[in-house]
C-alpha cells in the first residue's frame, strides 16, 4: 500500500475511533460501562458495532468492492477465518467490515483502558 493511501486509512480508523468512544461513551452512560458493554457484548445495546462499521463504510464511501479492498488492503496483514460464499463483492464486503470492526473495538478498548490508567 502506497504512504499516501496508509496515511488516509490510518486517519479514517482514528477519526472512526473517536467518533465510535464518545457515542458508546454517551449511550453506555459513562466509560466504564461503554469499555465494559464492548467488551462483552459489542452489537449489544448502546454499542452496535456492526450497525456503525456499516455508517463509517457508507460515510467513507468504502461501501462497494473498491472500498472493501481498500481496508483489506491496508490490514493485510491481520488473521482472519473465512467460512463465506456469495459474490466476490459480497464476501469481500463483508470480510472488510469485519476486519475492521474487529481493529475498532480493540483500538477503542485499548484508548479507553490507557485513559483509564493515565486519566
Amino acid at each position: 500500500m502506497d504512504a499516501y493511501l496508509r496515511q488516509q486509512f490510518d486517519v479514517m480508523l482514528l477519526t472512526a475511533a473517536e467518533r465510535f468512544a464518545e457515542r458508546i461513551v454517551q449511550r453506555c452512560e459513562g466509560q466504564d460501562n461503554a469499555l465494559r458493554r464492548l467488551r462483552t457484548d459489542p452489537q449489544g445495546e448502546g454499542v452496535w458495532l456492526d450497525e456503525y462499521v456499516d455508517a463509517v463504510f457508507a460515510d467513507f464511501c468504502l461501501d462497494d468492492a473498491a472500498g472493501s479492498a481498500f481496508v483489506l488492503q491496508a490490514l493485510h496483514k491481520r488473521q482472519v477465518t473465512v467460512d463465506d460464499t456469495g459474490t466476490v463483492s459480497d464476501v469481500l464486503a463483508r470480510l472488510a467490515r469485519k476486519a475492521f470492526a474487529e481493529l475498532l473495538a480493540a483500538k477503542v478498548i485499548e484508548a479507553m483502558d490507557r485513559a483509564e490508567r493515565y486519566g
